[in-house]
This record gives structure tokens, sequence and C-alpha cells, in this order.
């Protein structure tokens, strides 16, 4: 979800809630401690440099029951980080501590915003040999193998 899409989402609700990819949503009386723009220089497995940028929301589960963050507040919040920090309108992650910190890309499913997963994967798939498909292995291949017959030794 970029930037612009977050900002025209808060402007037409009345509270703001995030929920976690399991369905469980992050407590209500959450802070958003940061807002900032994180800026990745890479150079990856296949040998070319990368640069990437997102806008970064930091979630923090605060113990302040009496202070809940409302639309008009993150807004101010956003528009003030954009101003001071030079922000596009990126896509936006979101970091939320769990076990350990989580970062999550972002969607809004009419009510609440969802932290979605996100994955690892190679950028260089053509160039450090890694298959795209698993190779296929015909029955009769492995009817005429005797590595896994009794008395082989492979098990």
């Amino acid at each position: 979800m970029k930037l612009s899409e977050v900002k025209n989402t808060l402007k037409k609700l009345d509270k703001i809630a995030f929920q976690l990819p399991d369905g469980e949503l992050v407590p209500s009386h959450f802070h958003v401690t940061e807002v900032g723009k994180i800026t990745k220089h890479f150079i990856d497995c296949g040998g070319t440099v990368r640069n990437e940028e997102v806008v970064n929301f930091q979630l923090w589960n605060a113990n302040d029951y009496d202070h809940r963050l409302h639309p008009e507040k993150l807004v101010h919040i956003i528009e003030l980080s954009e101003k001071t920090l030079g922000i596009g309108d990126l896509e936006v992650e979101v970091e939320y501590q769990g076990e350990t910190i989580g970062k999550f890309g972002l969607d809004f499913d009419g009510t609440n915003f969802l932290l979605t997963t996100k994955q690892t994967d190679c950028l260089a798939k053509d160039k450090c040999g890694i298959p795209t498909e698993k190779p296929k292995v015909r029955m009769s291949e492995l009817q005429n193998s005797d590595c896994c017959t009794p008395g082989s030794g492979c098990c």
C-alpha cells in the first residue's frame, strides 16, 4: 500500500485498527513511534547493485491505555514526516513487536489495516543457478534405482 493510499484511507476513518496476519488485532492503545524512510543499498548474489526505499511505520504496544491514536493525528505525523524527511509516495512497511521485530506489508480491508506477511526471495535467480522448478523424476527411474532397496545402505 502506498503512503498516499494510507493517508486517503485515514481521512475517511473514525478509528484506526491494525490486524495481524493471524487475525488478531493490535491492541487499540498502540502508538506509532516512528514514521521514516528506509533506504536499502545492497548487492544481490548475482552482483547487481540495488536500491530500495520504503516508508516505515513502527507500531508499539505501550501500557498507556488512556491515549488512543486518532486518524487525523496519524495523518499529521505522516505529513510532518513527508515534509521533514522528503518522503515520496512509497510503499509502506510496518514494524511490530512479536517474538522479535516483525516486518509486514500493509493493506486495507474496508475496516482494518492489514499487516501482511513478507517473504525473502532471490533477486538473481537467472545468475546464481537456482532452478525455477524442481526437476521431475519419473516413477520408472525410481523403481529401477537400487538406492533405497533393502541392504543398499541408503537408510
